[in-house]
């Protein structure tokens, strides 16, 4: 979720996450903006290569607001697709969607992707979208992913690569960190926490998964303008602590300074234009 989704944990390693819940206002802006703008594109992508099929049962891990789920089920006409997360502001937006989309019921679900409350071998087909390199046992989450699915089952993880890979966020890191000070920018580069492509098969091959492909995929970012893309990012997601304090224009002062950063860094074009990049992977359970 996200890129910005919420990293499904408890106890302690919740507290220690819990900068990534979105809360209020915030889970409207981003499925009103950043869903259409980003995550859509990657939400298609990963369906598409993982083609469910009328009938089956999917599960979407770290769904946000739940656009893979609702890809999933339009595109399937009959089954049953489950969307599951931590963030409840994320899924009561997901709910106002609906939970029915073209014959496919959707159910949305609160809970951990370290504990995943559903029995062995209950789905098809497990997806999780722009969520895994949030995890803070990365491992057992994959382990819980094989456990749920069924032998033969699919599953599909996308994760950023590295962040030199999408120029938009090298140039909001930096300028975050030049205008709110050293670290402002830890959660942003956080989304590229796991950028290793070794790294990612190798936990994916731990957890005895087969018939693996990793793909390196390009997608295109479009905003109207560097400033509109600044003012999501510090309104619609969890970078928007950074700003919570700050009110009238001293908030639209920090905007428009790192947005001037964004646009100088990406060739001062009034319109920002940004390649994206992303591992995605596929597997099946033995």
């Amino acid at each position: 979720m996200i890129l910005l989704v919420s990293p499904l944990v408890e106890g302690a390693a919740r507290n220690e996450h819990e900068e990534w819940q979105v809360e209020g206002d915030a889970a409207e802006l981003f499925q009103r903006y950043i869903v259409p703008l980003i995550t859509s594109q990657w939400a298609e992508d990963l369906v598409e290569r993982l083609a469910p099929e009328h009938g089956e049962r999917v599960l979407d891990i770290a769904c946000g607001t739940g656009v893979v789920a609702q890809r999933a089920a339009a595109r399937m006409g009959g089954g049953i697709v489950v969307g599951l997360d931590l963030n409840p502001a994320m899924l009561a937006v997901a709910k106002r969607n609906g939970d029915e989309h073209q014959g496919t019921k959707v159910e949305w679900i609160e809970g951990s992707a370290l504990d995943l409350p559903f029995p062995a071998k209950a789905f098809d087909v497990v997806a999780c979208q722009l969520g895994l390199q949030f995890f803070p046992d990365r491992a057992r989450a994959v382990s819980e992913m094989v456990r749920v699915t069924i032998p033969g089952g699919r599953i599909g993880l996308s994760v950023f690569t590295a962040l030199e890979d999408t120029p938009v966020h090298l140039a909001l890191v930096e300028a975050l960190d030049r205008h709110f000070g050293p670290g402002a920018s830890s959660t942003k580069r956080a989304e590229h926490s796991l950028s290793d492509g070794l790294e990612f098969r190798n936990l994916v091959e731990h957890a005895g998964l087969e018939d693996l492909l990793i793909t390196r995929v390009v997608k295109t970012l479009r905003f109207p303008s560097a400033r509109e893309y600044v003012r999501l990012q510090l309104s619609a997601t969890p970078q928007a602590r950074l700003i919570m304090t700050r009110t009238g224009d001293g908030a639209c002062s920090l905007i428009d300074a790192v947005a001037q950063d964004v646009a100088a860094a990406l060739g001062g074009r009034e319109s920002l234009v940004s390649e994206q990049q992303c591992f995605v992977l596929l597997a099946r359970r033995p």
